[in-house]
């Protein structure tokens, strides 16, 4: 009878210990998630290859796949046609959610642009001053870089005609060209290329975007209102595994840069630079930044993508990130 009853109380005590383990852990283990960059290789968009291949998101019970688009706009495409349940793009992405596209941002990811300005390897220019009344190439209208233009010449007091901003589409090869065909005096890209670019000594780094322009949400992710209203755990474990992924990229230089090389291609002496610059851009609890909101604002206003400023507040929400004390419902 002893002896019985020793096992009993033993078994009993492994059964609670075993409810308690479980209980750390996600009952939704095993949920897959459809994740689209709007960017294949930027270096905000790419902690979420980082996380996932460092265990992250398994850790939090998910398991990813990871879609690659060529922009925003399509990046929306899919989101809004429920193929991917979690978007990754920059903060003027954030507009689409006021033209009624299903989603909110959950997370401003990186506070800081991980962009710069590039010039010709061989160019004279020598500072930003220097570009008043020159050519500079962005993307498209209406972009994000087309804005950049813009708040250069605002910033520098040179006028609505201070600087040309020619479109030329995104990417090293577009700014290659263009430098090349002497097309652009300058160009406002992802500064990774421009790094790529000085390895062949086709153009090199003039100044990074930051010098004129501070806070801007340059990485955000989006979820699906499908998402957010099937299956709230399932973000909640998303946005913790992200938090965790942002603490390690910050302290762990050659496991995060081995990552991006395999990702996007580019050698180790070019990633292991763009780590140096962009570190700082992390925004490690994911909380919306007022003055990124702010000037989120101001863009799509003097983009002219909108009549009327929209209510930001209405964009985003905080309340699925782990710290967050609000109940989602």
């Amino acid at each position: 009878m002893g002896r019985k009853k020793r096992r009993g109380k033993s078994g009993m005590a492994f059964v609670a210990a075993l409810g308690v383990a479980l209980a750390s852990f996600p009952a939704f283990a095993g949920t897959t998630l459809v994740v689209g960059k709007a960017v294949a290789t930027n270096p905000s968009m790419m902690a979420v290859n980082v996380g996932d291949q460092v265990g992250f998101f398994k850790k939090h019970g998910l398991d990813l796949k990871i879609v690659n688009f060529g922009g925003g706009a399509r990046m929306v495409q899919a989101l809004t046609a429920g193929s991917i349940d979690i978007g990754i793009a920059d903060g003027t992405t954030m507009l689409f959610v006021a033209k009624g596209v299903p989603m909110l941002a959950v997370c401003e990811s990186t506070t800081t642009l991980p962009f710069s300005v590039g010039v010709p390897w061989d160019s004279p220019l020598k500072s930003l001053a220097e570009l008043k009344g020159k050519k500079i190439g962005v993307s498209n209208p209406g972009t994000l870089t087309d804005w950049l233009a813009q708040e250069l010449a605002r910033k520098e007091d040179w006028g609505p005609g201070g600087v040309t901003r020619v479109f030329i589409g995104s990417g090293v090869s577009a700014s290659s060209a263009a430098f090349r065909a002497h097309q652009i005096d300058a160009y406002i890209g992802g500064t990774t290329s421009f790094l790529a670019e000085e390895e062949k000594q086709a153009g090199r780094v003039l100044a990074p975007v930051s010098d004129f322009v501070d806070k801007m949400a340059s990485g955000t992710l989006f979820a699906s209102t499908h998402l957010i209203e099937t299956d709230p755990k399932a973000l909640r474990a998303f946005l913790a595994a992200w938090t965790d992924t942002s603490g390690f990229i910050l302290t762990h230089k050659d496991e995060t840069v081995r990552t991006w090389i395999e990702v996007s291609g580019f050698p180790a002496s070019v990633m292991a630079k763009e780590y140096d610059l962009v570190k700082g851009m992390f925004n490690r609890d994911c909380r919306f930044d007022r003055e990124s909101l702010a000037n989120l604002r101001r863009s799509f206003i003097e983009l002219k993508l909108v009549d009327e400023p929209p209510d930001m507040a209405k964009l985003y929400t905080e309340a699925y990130l782990p710290s967050s004390s609000a109940t989602a419902k």
